[in-house]
């Protein structure tokens, strides 16, 4: 049974705090790794848009899980998204990424767990 709709989904950030909260889905940044280290959300995985698109696979924690896809502002992430379904991956993304996310009130750390930024 998929919870989204292959790559077409898209979620707001509670919507996607609460999937990824709950172990439905794990929450997978794809934003360079700079802007993971500034702030993130807890919990995240993280790999890059630059290695998904030539080739690489999901971290081990995302493998076999619906993915919810973030980047700074939903560009990405909805790209993210659609190259994982392509590859029979359950996922969808979060509208205005990280930065909706921030201004949602949602946490954000940095690379140490401490307040992080959205950069």
């Amino acid at each position: 049974m998929f919870l989204f709709r292959r790559g077409t989904g898209r979620l707001t950030p509670d919507q996607a705090r609460s999937r990824t909260d709950d172990g439905t889905a794990v929450l997978l940044d794809v934003r360079e790794t700079p802007e993971w280290k500034a702030g993130h959300a807890p919990g995240a995985v993280h790999l890059p848009l630059t290695r998904l698109l030539a080739g690489a696979a999901l971290p081990p924690d995302a493998q076999g899980r619906p993915v919810v896809a973030v980047c700074r502002s939903g560009h990405r992430s909805q790209q993210a998204a659609k190259l994982l379904a392509s590859r029979g991956v359950d996922a969808v993304d979060v509208t205005g990424g990280m930065n909706a996310w921030a201004k949602a009130g949602l946490p954000v750390v940095d690379e140490r767990g401490q307040g992080g930024r959205i950069a």
